[in-house]
């Protein structure tokens, strides 16, 4: 079972790996400026507020879970295709819109599956998300080896592949896990009761709002860590190389180091991703020579995947089965929704004017986050 869910996550970050660094080269490739990349990025993200939990209430209509993530997988590599033509900004701006705020409900949909599956089935959900993290250091290093030989549309033609495999990994690999005890279905008033609890929760909006402004600091980075570190002389395949550092640390984090982190407890964790992004992107921000920046990327596995796995846990904890979906949903929409979307807005226009200094943007975000972390330490609801 941890070999077939964590095959889907592969599937979906294989996808992920290549375009998180490369989609904006595709962009500048078909004559983008940096501002407009930003637009195009950012503007689904600034949606998730309101598409995340829209999708979490459709996902939930479903008899069993891995319906929709199949279903979501099909409808984004059709909205991928027809990117493929020369159609300029405003038409790459709106299906880029759809294609991206399908595909991001992937991810916690299927954490929501695995994250049950872990405690019933006994094992540690680090190993299949890890398999997904492999996935997307090969999506790094594969996408930068075949941008230093072949042109950047090679970028699109990848991410489609990708997306279809993770439609057949929904369908032959999720197990047939229902929404609901009995396989019943819920009713629309059920669920929407369950998000209206969440919003109302002072501390889950406490804890998923420090969540969002730490991982929404990796903005910058996601948009334009490959065109900064062009500037600098980095070729496209080392970027490649650059990035899988970050996520090869980010593994051994998942796979390795279960019983320390369940030791140091989700509150502990959040509040050392929070310190370590503030360290990185200050240090990235000042363009520090190429010997330094291998070990600041190592410090991704705790500006993301100690974050990432503290806030699964803590929102898990202050949810209930009933809103477990709509929970994760709001988590993500807010980690790499409205306030990664209002980041990577402004880091267009930061690279354009400033180049790697739009990085201390982030500081700041990931400054503010530490703050909100600290204050969980006061949520009773947490203890234990």
């Amino acid at each position: 079972m941890p070999v077939r869910l964590g095959l889907f996550y592969a599937a979906i970050f294989l996808g992920s790996g290549a375009s998180s660094p490369y989609l904006p080269v595709w962009f500048h490739h078909r004559g983008l400026s940096g501002a407009q990349i930003g637009l195009i990025l950012s503007a689904p993200l600034l949606a998730r507020a309101v598409t995340a939990p829209m999708i979490g209430l459709w996902a939930d209509s479903f008899k069993l879970r891995r319906t929709p993530l199949a279903l979501l997988a099909l409808m984004t590599a059709a909205a991928y295709a027809l990117m493929a033509p020369h159609l300029g900004f405003a038409w790459w701006f709106t299906i880029w819109f759809v294609a991206n705020s399908l595909y991001a409900a992937l991810p916690p949909l299927h954490d929501v599956i695995v994250l049950n599956r872990a405690r019933t089935d006994g094992f540690n959900y680090g190993w299949p998300r890890g398999m997904g993290s492999a996935a997307f250091i090969i999506g790094n290093i594969g996408m930068g080896a075949i941008l230093a030989r072949w042109s950047p549309e090679l970028v699109l033609v990848w991410m489609v592949m990708a997306v279809l495999a993770a439609a057949l990994g929904g369908q032959f690999l999720i197990p047939p896990d229902p929404v609901l005890a009995g396989g019943a279905k819920a009713e629309l008033s059920d669920r929407l009761s369950g998000l209206k609890a969440l919003v109302r929760d002072k501390d889950f909006m406490l804890a998923v709002c420090s969540v969002g402004l730490i991982q929404s600091a990796h903005a910058f980075y996601y948009g334009f860590s490959a065109l900064a570190w062009k500037q600098q002389g980095v070729p496209e395949s080392l970027t490649g190389v650059l990035w899988g550092v970050g996520v090869a640390v980010e593994v051994g984090f998942l796979w390795f180091l279960e019983p320390w982190r369940r030791r140091l407890g989700p509150r502990n964790l959040l509040v050392l991703g929070g310190a370590a992004s503030v360290v990185r992107w200050t240090t990235l921000a000042f363009s520090p020579p190429l010997w330094l920046t291998f070990p600041v990327q190592a410090l991704h596995t705790f500006t993301y995947a100690a974050t990432f796995v503290a806030s699964l846990e803590i929102v898990e904890r202050l949810s209930s089965r009933a809103n477990a979906s709509a929970a994760q949903l709001m988590n993500s929409a807010l980690s790499g929704g409205m306030l990664m979307g209002l980041a990577t807005m402004a880091s267009g226009a930061l690279f354009d004017q400033w180049g790697a200094k739009g990085y201390l943007l982030m500081s700041a975000m990931s400054l503010a986050g530490l703050a909100g972390a600290v204050r969980l330490y006061g949520v009773k609801r947490l203890n234990g």
